[in-house]
């Protein structure tokens, strides 16, 4: 299959397929552009790479979990890390969007008049937005 089928095949640009193809890996061990063009099943990788960035994966983690991936791979220990810490990442970015959700909609009620008029908030040491010094 040549680069342009896979493109439309998976419904992405050319250039798409080359930057996959360059940061994450070969889309199948045996594909290669010199070899005259992708196995068919080369549009599953690229969905698969697509889906994972789309999903907040980095190049990086794609990389890795598709490092060694055979059609039938069970999901070994190393995916199951990774899943684990991409679990880790983003229960952390949930609760410093919902700090800064709580911290956004107090703001929303605040009636002050200027800043210096404005009780500043107390937020907890761990909050998205530095702490005011106090003089």
């Amino acid at each position: 299959m040549k680069i342009g089928q896979l493109a439309r095949s998976a419904n992405l640009n050319a250039s798409a397929i080359r930057y996959y193809e360059k940061w994450v890996s070969s889309l199948h061990p045996s594909a290669s552009a010199a070899s005259g063009g992708y196995p068919p099943d080369a549009v599953h990788r690229v969905l698969l790479i697509r889906f994972a960035s789309d999903m907040g994966f980095t190049l990086s983690e794609i990389k890795l979990f598709l490092n060694g991936l055979r059609d039938n791979s069970p999901v070994g220990p190393r995916w199951k890390k990774l899943a684990h810490r991409k679990i880790l990442e983003i229960e952390e970015s949930l609760e410093r969007s919902l700090r800064l959700k709580s911290l956004l909609r107090n703001l929303l009620r605040c009636r002050c008049v200027s800043l210096q008029s404005c009780p500043a908030p107390q937020p907890q040491p761990d909050s998205p937005l530095p702490r005011r010094r106090s003089k």
